[in-house]
């Protein structure tokens, strides 16, 4: 029987600060592992959920130097729940930006959720700069895709919930939930906006495991992150990410040369299997995992392993 892998011991940044991306944004960056080593960059979900000292562990620190950041507008970057001159284009660039700064030619790059939507956007665009990519929950931010999860679909499967997070929208503007929470995110009162972010970031908090995970509606639930969260999130979404529909499957053959790997859970809420199997589809070099009792979350059990399996193989360490 081979044993689910786990997470790598914690470890510490050995290198961090803010860079300074213009238009009124910094952001925070650190790097872990060992410098010199496998470069990596780790593009975090959201938009706006920025990162955790635990994604740090999905890297053996031995073999990798990596770079974790946090998008424009959350965690640790400035300012924050900043939607101005934040959009997909503009973190295209940014990762562009840091890998200048760190000197490296290509890298390993891995995104989860909406993490890799940014990171298909970035490899579509600068192929050349990436040695491998590692894609969990993939998402392309196409109308199917949105109205599924804000729309109808989802709505069907946790109907308790739903009726939550439609219950701070009047009746007669519940056919556009995005457009709709959108007024609120936006509004002038501050209390309005996080009220509306609690409510918006419960409902995915809610709907992204297998099974119920108090941990997760419980950070889905603080004030700060979910102002964030939420805000950045319905601002990417409401403009579809500034992506042409279906660009992202469209222009997949400019992964033909590169190594990868994509994993999804089967019953990923959030993001449905049928966009993974169609990348699958168009990019046959990249290998392709099902998950089989797993939901949307990177620390799944079997999806961790998948995850932890396709970066010890990219950097050569066998077992």
């Amino acid at each position: 029987m081979t044993l689910l892998r786990g997470f790598y011991p914690e470890i510490e940044p050995y290198a961090s600060g803010m860079l300074d991306v213009g238009e009124g944004h910094s952001i925070y960056w650190e790097r872990s592992g060992t410098p010199g080593k496998k470069p990596a960059v780790f593009l975090h979900g959201g938009p706006g959920g920025g990162f955790s000292d635990v994604h740090r562990r999905l890297f053996h620190p031995d073999h990798y130097d990596v770079l974790l950041f946090d998008q424009r507008g959350c965690g640790r970057s400035l300012p924050h729940a900043g939607l101005e001159a934040n959009t997909t284009w503009h973190l295209v660039a940014d990762i562009e930006r840091l890998r200048e700064m760190a000197s490296v030619d290509k890298w390993l790059v891995f995104g989860g959720s909406w993490g890799s939507t940014l990171a298909l956007a970035y490899a579509e665009t600068h192929p050349e700069q990436v040695s491998e990519l590692v894609l969990r929950g993939v998402y392309t931010l196409t109308k199917s895709e949105l109205d599924w999860y804000y729309q109808f679909g989802v709505s069907e499967m946790f109907p308790e919930k739903w009726e939550r997070f439609q219950a701070p929208i009047p009746e007669a503007e519940r056919h556009d939930m995005m457009g709709a929470y959108r007024k609120l995110l936006t509004h002038a009162n501050k209390s309005v906006r996080v009220d509306a972010a609690r409510s918006w970031s419960l409902w995915e908090g809610e709907t992204i495991t297998l099974l119920p995970s108090a941990e997760n509606t419980q950070h889905f639930g603080e004030d700060e992150f979910a102002h964030a969260f939420a805000r950045i999130e319905n601002h990417f979404f409401v403009h579809a990410g500034w992506l042409e529909e279906g660009q992202l499957l469209r222009d997949a053959h400019k992964l033909a040369d590169i190594p990868g790997t994509i994993i999804h859970g089967r019953y990923d809420m959030p993001c449905p299997l049928r966009i993974a199997y169609e990348l699958h589809k168009a990019w046959p070099m990249a290998a392709y995992h099902v998950i089989e009792g797993a939901g949307h979350v990177f620390s799944e059990p079997g999806i961790l392993d998948q995850l932890i399996r396709a970066t010890d193989q990219y950097a050569g360490i066998s077992g």
